[in-house]
């Protein structure tokens, strides 16, 4: 599990090898607060800079709903991939 912060080390540390993705599985995650929502919102803008997509997968079900209620849903790059 991370926190926001944890995310955030990671995601800076590699932006810094200014990749031109980086891919968040979050496939595991049940629980976001306004913390983990500003903290995508964040890396996000940062990747943006570095010319970097940040890409959500595996979004669940429940985060969606809060993303979708937010608003932040169209702000972030989601990609959920369907079983065939």
């Amino acid at each position: 599990m991370l926190t926001a912060a944890q995310l955030s080390t990671v995601v800076n540390e590699v932006l810094a090898d200014a990749p031109p993705r980086i891919v968040l599985d979050l496939g595991g995650v049940t629980f976001c607060d306004s913390q983990g929502l500003g903290t995508l919102v964040v890396l996000s803008r940062k990747a943006s800079h570095a010319q970097c997509l940040l890409v959500l997968s595996n979004v669940g079900d429940f985060l969606l709903r809060v993303l979708d209620i937010t608003g932040l849903r169209s702000a972030l790059m989601i990609r959920n991939e369907t079983a065939p």
